[in-house]
């Protein structure tokens, strides 16, 4: 995983040529998503970055991603060493959680860092439709990735003129600050999860 400096290096060691540009910035969102979104919003906001190509790049690499996720817990479902958990009481709870509300869990998963890849994957796992999953992850990549592209090009053009070096600071904080959250977010579930396996065993 690349830290948010070298990431900032490696999109911008691609400015000026349009077709590698795209590519790297789909890689990127792949490696960081989100530091990735706002890396290139504040390149978009400089005139570095042409607004339809960071864009459709951009969501090119969301989209991706999140059917990466899709794929990776369809693939473990027809491995016999995790085939056995699809139908297990274990995880009866959370099925009937996500078969109640697939289309809302998923596309709210997109608004909680830390919590794409167990949703997306688990959404391949119990075998759920692609195409629902596919249409709900394009409709919320479409608003949270502009929304946030907008706010890092906001950011960029208004502390471009009288905080152009400091801004990477300020954007870096940020960019930590969401990585932090998303790994609260993932160690929550955890010990939420061993809770009720407790509880389970008790």
């Amino acid at each position: 995983m690349l830290p948010p400096p070298l990431l900032a290096s490696f999109i911008g060691g691609a400015l000026g040529h349009p077709i590698v540009l795209a590519v790297t910035i789909i890689v990127g969102t792949l490696i960081l998503e989100d530091p990735t979104i706002i890396l290139v919003g504040v390149f978009a906001s400089d005139g570095l970055i042409s607004i339809p190509l960071a864009l459709f790049s951009l969501y090119a690499g969301v989209v991706l991603g999140d059917i990466a996720f899709f794929s990776l817990g369809r693939y473990a479902s027809t491995h016999p060493r995790f085939a056995q958990y699809v139908d297990h009481d274990y995880i009866a709870t959370f099925r009937t959680w996500l078969e109640t509300r697939y289309v809302l869990t998923v596309f709210s998963a997109r608004f909680i860092p830390g919590s794409r890849l167990p949703t997306y994957a688990a959404s391949g796992f119990f075998g759920k439709s692609f195409t629902t999953f596919f249409m709900t992850v394009i409709l919320a990549t479409s608003v949270w990735t502009t929304i946030l592209f907008i706010l890092s090009y906001w950011f960029g053009s208004v502390t471009g003129q009288w905080l152009h070096n400091e801004r990477w600071v300020i954007a870096g904080v940020f960019i930590v600050a969401l990585l932090f959250i998303s790994r609260f977010n993932v160690l929550s579930k955890k010990l939420r999860e061993g809770f009720l396996t407790s509880k389970d065993k008790i």
